[in-house]
């Protein structure tokens, strides 16, 4: 199933559907609403569209005329007998289509047909890349009709009936040109930028051109009689077309990595693989805009993750452009509300052809032809994104609000993609009712407009509660003032300095897997080593929900401790649904009292003591003379630091090798306890 991605003009980005929580006497049940726009993307449309209102209705119908002679079309011109003439890229054939039927009219030899026009009583005109040539075809016959000096790239090309001459936007030079019937080519306009992209003629006789580097829009009335109607501030002008009332529609184009034609310096040939030069790798940002006589701009819709590839103005008057990318066409109405006409199978939209009587949507990359067959019709479907309810889950009933008649089915599955192991499409529902489609993790909706083809869908609701899944603590961290328990190394060091103060709060956090993200309570006891019974740490009638918590240990009888955490999912579900899990900590030492130093005696330069604690171990001794705060480490008699009682037996000469002098010492626990004492050594 396609993904599709749009961007529409005032909608926030992003796709995810919303899940809205109901009241709290249905616990646990979510909901799939589908209200918005970007809720509504996602999936297939057949015969259907999105507006930016989050309406669901008829869009384009489109048949498929593969086009295996060409991997990209860039071009496209109806004919008086009913054929089309497709221009394409790669190899720079022209291609003809009758019914559904494409045969090769001709071959130009260049790397691609930027443009088709018809002039001179039925002649048709093709510009070319990267040669520079204007060919004419007439009576199934190939000829060049001419090649303007410094001309690599006509772009694009417009018929001026009223002066019967043909207007071509070329590059590198940036020059408009002006070609009669005999082949004489005239320099109309020379701009400042290297490439005209696009070029358009009203039926008044004014001349409209789009620049690349920088995006400009030019408006002529004469040979070299240009004014800027509006500088894009972007990178190119990929499209022009004037209205019956002289108004003026165009796309430009902000493209990543650079433009998509060649420098003005440049003579390497140019390699595109899709409309307008651009590669498959090059994404942008389109905008369209549309101008009235006055040329007061007014920008009718802007996507931010592809670019514009084709413009055309169908027989309503609006404006409808193709995109990158995503191989979309969209219309906007004068109240900016823009509406996803179609979403073909092909990258890009390399052409469109809306007039009266002549509508195709024409794809590129691969090149498929898609004869508009009309709006909706009896096969128009909406299908939407699998809508991911996280883990499996059972479905509710199945609400919309539309006018209109609709069908929708349901399919489940337990894949992000639909494949073979999910459900069969359900039978329709014509009206709100239980879906049956089987608990799964994914859903998935279809809705058909086959008996009303003027029905719009406004919203869809599905209710859904999932299976309840255990929470479980994986891990409990603690950390006291001065030391924590454990290491990331799994080795407890000790002799290390220690400069935090004690504190008898002992900081607890844990962390918890919850798979299905049900709020959570917590409880937390502890218990002495050496016996079995758990008392509550929380104050009573105190509900943890947060994965923290501090314990006082000040009033606590001294010694080893483990805490017990466990986690609840009580606050989502009934009682017959509720899962616990419990963790029990790493051995946790609640010790506040300071070391004891019994019988320090002096003899000479060295210092004997006695060092006791009532938990112990004695994790450092430092020495230093007093008032230097140079302290120096000393181990235990026997050199490890491994009892709550240790033998001190320390010779000071280090510190100080003669004189009288006063020392202080200093021991710790591993709780970080303290006791100083000094000594006067003679």
């Amino acid at each position: 199933m396609k993904k599709l991605l749009p961007r529409l003009l005032f909608l926030a980005p992003g796709l995810s559907v919303l899940f809205v929580a109901l009241p709290s006497d249905a616990v646990g049940t979510r909901q799939f609403v589908l209200r918005e726009a970007k809720d509504f993307m996602g999936g297939d449309l057949e015969g259907t569209a999105i507006d930016s209102n989050g309406r669901v209705r008829a869009g384009f119908a489109l048949g498929s005329v593969p086009a295996t002679d060409a991997p990209t079309v860039w071009s496209a011109l109806p004919q008086r007998d009913g054929s089309v003439l497709l221009g394409t890229g790669n190899d720079g054939k022209l291609l003809r289509l009758r019914g559904t039927t494409i045969e090769v009219a001709a071959e130009t030899k260049t790397l691609a047909v930027t443009s088709l026009v018809e002039a001179w009583g039925g002649t048709v005109v093709l510009g070319t890349i990267p040669n520079g040539k204007v060919f004419k075809w007439e009576k199934d016959k190939l000829t060049e009709l001419v090649s303007p000096k410094d001309t690599e790239h006509v772009w694009a090309l417009a018929y001026d009936a009223k002066a019967n001459a043909i207007y071509a936007a070329t590059g590198p030079e940036g020059k408009l040109w002006r070609i009669t019937p005999g082949g004489q080519a005239q320099v109309y306009f020379d701009a400042e930028e290297d490439h005209l992209m696009s070029v358009a003629v009203a039926t008044d006789g004014t001349v409209y051109a789009g620049a690349s580097e920088p995006a400009k829009l030019y408006r002529l009335t004469g040979p070299g009689r240009a004014t800027v109607l509006y500088d894009f501030g972007r990178t190119e002008v990929r499209g022009i077309a004037v209205g019956q009332k002289g108004d003026v529609f165009a796309i430009a184009n902000e493209i990543s990595g650079g433009a998509s034609t060649p420098k003005r310096s440049g003579t390497e040939a140019l390699k595109p693989a899709s409309p307008g030069g651009a590669s498959p790798k090059i994404r942008g940002k389109g905008v369209l805009y549309h101008f009235d006589a006055r040329g007061v701009p007014e920008e009718l819709l802007k996507q931010d993750d592809q670019h514009f590839t084709s413009l055309a103005l169908g027989s309503d008057g609006r404006p409808y452009v193709g995109t990158g990318v995503e191989g979309q066409v969209y219309t906007v109405d004068a109240l900016h509300t823009s509406v996803l006409m179609a979403d073909t199978e092909e990258r890009q939209v390399g052409a469109l052809l809306l007039g009266a009587g002549t509508e195709y949507v024409i794809g590129s990359d691969p090149a498929v032809v898609h004869p508009v067959k009309g709006l909706g019709g009896p096969d128009a479907v909406w299908t939407s994104k699998a809508l991911d309810a996280g883990i499996r889950a059972q479905f509710g009933r199945l609400g919309w609000d539309a006018s209109g008649s609709v069908e929708i089915s349901t399919r489940s599955g337990n894949t992000k993609e639909p494949d073979d192991t999910w459900s069969d499409w359900s039978a329709p529902l014509t009206v709100p009712g239980q879906v049956t489609s089987a608990p799964a993790r994914f859903l998935q909706l279809r809705a058909r407009f086959s008996r009303d083809p003027k029905a719009e869908i406004r919203e869809i609701e599905v209710p859904f509660l999932t299976d309840n899944l255990k929470a479980t603590i994986t891990s409990i961290e603690v950390k006291s003032g001065a030391t924590a328990q454990g290491s990331s190394d799994g080795v407890q060091k000790s002799g290390e300095p220690i400069t935090a103060d004690p504190d008898s709060k002992v900081k607890l956090s844990w962390k918890t897997d919850n798979p299905d993200h049900d709020e959570l309570r917590f409880r937390v006891e502890y218990r002495l080593v050496g016996t079995k019974t758990w008392f509550d740490l929380l104050p009573p009638g105190e509900k943890l929900t947060k994965d923290n918590t501090t314990w006082e240990t000040k009033d606590l009888p001294e010694g080893e401790y483990r805490i017990r955490v466990t986690a609840s999912d009580e606050p989502s579900n009934p009682p017959d649904r509720v899962h616990r899990h419990s963790l029990e900590s790493s051995i946790v030492l609640v010790d506040n009292s300071a070391p004891a130093v019994l019988d320090l005696k002096v003899t000479g330069r060295r210092l004997t003591a006695r060092l006791v604690d009532g938990v112990g171990p004695i994790q450092r001794i430092e020495v230093c003379r007093a008032g230097t705060d140079e302290w120096s480490p000393f181990y235990p008699a026997d050199g490890i630091f491994d009892e709550p009682t240790e033998e001190l037996a320390a010779d000071v000469t280090a510190i100080s090798p003669s004189g009288s002098v006063l020392v202080v010492l200093r021991v710790y626990d591993r709780a970080g306890n303290r006791t100083v004492r000094s000594v006067m050594l003679e």
